[in-house]
């Protein structure tokens, strides 16, 4: 009996350990696993669709093919985001053909939405001896086009915020590399199409100007209104907390220095050479006497 409390008793102490080895193991297999840096590119792909009745084409394998996004003017590229930078981003569409035309109806009409996505972590650089490569993992980023369609043309609203979140690794440096989490994407003033700023009227053959503010989340919770503040961004900017901390360091060097100088420095000139000219008569004590001063403030030294 005593041995069978006792093994209970070691077994119930190896809990907390145990329960420490898993989450090392899950660290160490994360750790292990690619991940974006700042600035890098990341790729965006859409939805196959059919120009007839909308539905996603499949594949040989019966899967959705997904092809990328535009090519835009201003790059020659389809559209790609970089990881944690928040920029307006401008991507021109050259041409509206008719088939375009007709995927922006059921894109407009939310008939067929303009589903893409964005792979949440680069592509591996190495590979394992003897492991098949894992399959790459994405993330959904639906773009939410808002218009009206007439019988001749079309209205879109052709700005479009940007929400991206991510999961940062924990390290010395939380905001320079991490994977993506989640994202979202809309038309910006959708009731405004018919004197709006940034709405466009499209007939087959224009060109569709589409400009995007990215904004990035370093956690997958959003910024609190009330309460503690919880998003800081991803770096790049200058906040009050950054001002207040280089303010506390420049009065503490400023108050160190003092320190120095009236503690250590002043005392041992005072120590080493007379007062001179600086006491009222002229007259002043120097390290190994009285000294006459000249009146200019110093005397000689007398050796």
């Amino acid at each position: 009996m005593p041995s069978l409390i006792a093994r209970l008793t070691l077994g119930v102490a190896a809990l907390p350990f145990l329960a420490q080895l898993a989450v090392a193991s899950s660290s160490l297999e994360e750790g292990a696993l690619p991940s974006y840096h700042y600035g890098a590119s990341i790729p965006v792909e859409c939805m196959n669709r059919s120009i007839e009745t909308g539905e996603h084409i499949q594949d040989a394998r019966d899967e959705i093919q997904w092809i990328p996004f535009p090519i835009c003017n201003e790059t020659g590229k389809p559209l790609e985001f970089h990881y944690g930078i928040e920029t307006e981003l401008n991507c021109t569409v050259p041409m509206i053909d008719d088939p375009f035309f007709h995927l922006l109806e059921f894109y407009i009409h939310s008939d067929a939405p303009l589903a893409c996505r964005l792979p949440s972590r680069p592509s591996p650089h190495v590979e394992r001896i003897g492991e098949a490569p894992s399959d790459p993992e994405y993330i959904p980023l639906v773009f939410a086009l808002a218009g009206t369609l007439q019988l001749s043309h079309m209205h879109i609203s052709t700005h479009l915020n940007v929400l991206l979140h991510s999961t940062p690794k924990h390290h010395i440096h939380p905001h320079d590399s991490g994977v993506l989490d989640s994202g979202a994407a809309y038309s910006t003033s959708p009731l405004s199409h018919m004197a709006g700023s940034h709405t466009r009227r499209l007939v087959i053959g224009d060109p569709l100007p589409l400009s995007f503010s990215v904004r990035w989340f370093p956690t997958p919770a959003l910024p609190k209104t009330e309460g503690k503040v919880e998003w800081q961004g991803m770096g790049g900017h200058i906040y009050a907390s950054t001002v207040f901390y280089a303010l506390v360091s420049f009065i503490a060097g400023v108050l160190g220095s003092g320190a120095y100088f009236f503690g250590v420095i002043l005392p041992k000139r005072l120590r080493g050479r007379g007062l001179g000219g600086a006491t009222p008569l002229g007259y002043g004590v120097n390290g190994k006497g009285v000294g006459v001063g000249n009146g200019w403030g110093y005397s000689k030294r007398i050796d």
